[in-house]
């Protein structure tokens, strides 16, 4: 079993630190009957979607606002808590780019419906926090 947690700046400076800690704790960890390249482009993707957007538009780029990111895996089955003090992202409001429209963003809440197996948003827990809940079976197929 897997139990961990990372504190970083909201400062994309710290991208790479946040991608290595996250898929290094979990190579550790993983099965080697499961094919950890597939699983590390996948969840790559979701860091990267998740911290940037964190530090772009939760935190309107203040460093001095830390994410929390915490990892528990156990029998593979990868569950990621994502932490931010920022106003918070109005899910009702969320509109899905329709195919075709080629805009620029919008595609995040998309890209971890596909690549997760539970996504789950909660607006201020406590008061003062956003927490982002993802879960995935990294055992499953990765589809």
């Amino acid at each position: 079993m897997l139990k961990t947690e990372l504190t970083v700046p909201s400062d994309l400076r710290f991208m790479a630190i946040v991608e290595h800690w996250l898929l290094e704790s979990l190579q550790l960890e993983i099965d080697a009957e499961i094919d950890w390249s597939q699983v590390e482009k996948r969840l790559r993707l979701v860091v990267v979607e998740v911290y940037s957007n964190i530090v772009r538009h939760a935190h309107n780029e203040k460093p001095e606002l830390p994410v929390l990111i915490r990892i528990e895996m156990t029998n593979n089955n990868l569950s990621l808590e994502v932490w931010d003090q920022g106003e918070g992202f109005n899910i009702q409001e969320y509109a899905a780019p329709e195919p075709g429209d080629f805009q620029e963003g919008g595609y995040g809440w998309l890209i971890l419906h596909r690549i997760m197996d539970r996504v789950e948003y909660q607006l201020q827990v406590g008061g003062d926090r956003n927490c982002l809940k993802l879960e995935k079976d990294l055992a499953a197929a990765l589809s």
